[in-house]
């Protein structure tokens, strides 16, 4: 059953990173992630009400409300970056963040990263400097696109990292996440009114119309975040942690294969060399040991 629930997790966790890259090229990123945090959080609060979660409350909840905080600019710059350069560099590099960070916030503590640990730091950094595709050739990725997916990578380690002190439990899960997504909805609400007073318009060309036409996808990109995050820890409660790491950091696979079977997308030899090392170094990382 763990190999079941972490595939899952990567499934949905990478639909859901194509659905968002998508979304931005449509929608301000900041709207984005705003509606969709939104839906997902009313779907969290439905479920947190049916299992009792809310008893959980605690002090380890200012660990979901940092993650709330960091969140949102973790996702626009993300998401951002979807919308500049190919989904199939983006993603693979953004996905580094979710085990290197909390693999420094365990050295921190006193760990000691293992062999296969330390090989997969090594080929991780040498997957990104390929996956910006050095001028051989051609023209390289955009260096704003490079950075907005190394910024996200970091926020979206620290809110794993964050996550993970919130709750120990799956109900506590629940309200962490509960927590956390209405962080994000204030949060990133505040900059998308601030934007909008500077006269960047919330939503395109058709207005509420266009809104309301995309809400399906835009639901889908925010459940199907939160159902990762479930499937995640049901993953690791069945069985080995580390299978369920491993596993579930495949996901940039999903989005790189949407991007290519959808949206055509074609990178160069040496980006796609980059990506897969990324790739690689991800799962590395994540076997510890």
């Amino acid at each position: 059953m763990t190999a079941v629930f972490a595939l899952a997790t990567s499934l949905l966790w990478g639909l859901a990173d194509f659905g968002g890259g998508l979304l931005t090229r449509r929608f301000q990123a900041l709207t984005v992630v705003v509606v969709s945090q939104t839906l997902a959080a009313v779907v969290l609060g439905a479920i947190v009400v049916a299992t009792g979660g809310w008893r959980e409350a605690g002090p380890q909840l200012w660990f979901a409300v940092g993650a709330g905080v960091v969140g949102p600019a973790a996702m626009l710059c993300f998401y951002r970056a979807l919308a500049l350069g190919p989904m199939g560099v983006v993603s693979p590099l953004a996905a580094l963040g979710t085990v290197l960070v909390p693999l420094g916030v365990g050295i921190v503590a006193g760990e000691r990263p293992g062999l296969l640990q330390g090989a997969g730091m090594v080929v991780a950094v040498v997957g990104v400097l390929l996956a910006g595709g050095p001028k051989i050739g051609g023209a390289s990725i955009a260096r704003q696109t490079i950075v907005l997916t190394l910024v996200s990578a970091l926020g979206f380690g620290a809110v794993m990292a964050l996550i993970s002190e919130a709750s120990t439990t799956l109900t506590g899960l629940f309200l962490a996440l509960f927590v956390q997504r209405v962080c994000n909805v204030a949060v990133g609400g505040a900059a998308l009114y601030a934007a909008v007073r500077r006269g960047t318009p919330a939503l395109p060309e058709g207005g509420f119309a266009a809104l309301k036409g995309s809400l399906p996808m835009l639901a889908f990109v925010g459940i199907a975040d939160v159902a990762a995050n479930g499937t995640y820890s049901l993953a690791a409660q069945h069985g080995p942690v580390t299978m369920a790491a491993v596993l579930a950091s495949l996901y940039p696979v999903v989005t790189t294969l949407a991007a290519l079977g959808v949206l055509k997308e074609r990178m160069r030899a040496i980006q796609t060399a980059g990506a897969s090392l990324a790739l690689v170094g991800t799962v590395l990382l994540a076997s510890g040991g």
